[in-house]
């Protein structure tokens, strides 16, 4: 598979166009730091959403890998769960590859019934198992697959980006204004996602300073409100 890096830069500029269409990009302060050749970070806000981040690292000539987080936060006033899609390539594989609409508010909001629904028909041949920190905020359908090196199980990955950023900004407007505050959730999210030990060793790995990576992760990755 040759073509793993060009299908995945495809993937990250429709979310940006999708970004683009329904939001405003922002410029938050003390994000410059992070933003140098080889590593790119967006965000955009808008009525229907809160936050979106694009986090993306190429590091294709000095290490052989692209890796690329999106997050999106509804807004504190929205039930609705975050969307969350990260993924790390090689050349010739993904290596791994996650996925999910995290509960954030509503335990039972549709989207949460959706993406239940879609992850059905997902199918791996190499799963990962998740640590404690992410059994508690990812749902139980969470999308975790490793080491994918194979067309069909690439373009199972594509379409499920594409449908899955298209279903989600079209829909998670729709519970604005139905929640008092889901900041406490949101910000345990941010918490636990912070505990992660893979996300500092792996941006270290391609190569980027680790001081700035720790206070990237604190401060722009995952900033609590």
């Amino acid at each position: 598979m040759s073509n793993v890096w060009e299908t995945l830069i495809e993937v990250q500029n429709g979310f940006i166009e999708s970004f683009n269409r329904t939001g405003t990009e922002i410029y938050e302060k003390g994000m410059d730091r992070f933003n140098s050749p080889g590593w790119v970070n967006r965000v955009w806000t808008s009525d229907v959403y809160r936050r979106a981040h694009i986090d993306v690292v190429d590091a294709r000539e000095t290490k052989g890998l692209w890796m690329m987080h999106c997050c999106i936060f509804p807004h504190t006033h929205n039930p609705a769960p975050i969307f969350g899609f990260d993924v790390i390539a090689g050349k010739n594989k993904i290596t791994g590859c996650f996925y999910d609409y995290s509960p954030a508010g509503d335990p039972e909001h549709p989207l949460l019934e959706w993406f239940a629904e879609e992850a059905q028909n997902l199918e791996w041949i190499k799963t990962r198992k998740l640590p404690d920190w992410a059994e508690r905020i990812f749902s139980t359908s969470m999308v975790a697959a490793a080491n994918v090196s194979n067309e069909d199980e690439l373009a199972q990955i594509i379409n499920m980006a594409h449908h899955g950023i298209d279903t989600y900004l079209m829909e998670v407007g729709r519970t604005n204004n139905t929640a008092n505050d889901t900041t406490e959730a949101q910000n345990y999210y941010c918490e636990n996602q912070k505990q992660n030990p893979h996300t500092p060793k792996v941006m270290a790995s391609l190569g980027l300073n680790e001081e700035d990576v720790a206070i990237f992760i604190q401060k722009c990755l995952f900033p609590e409100i």
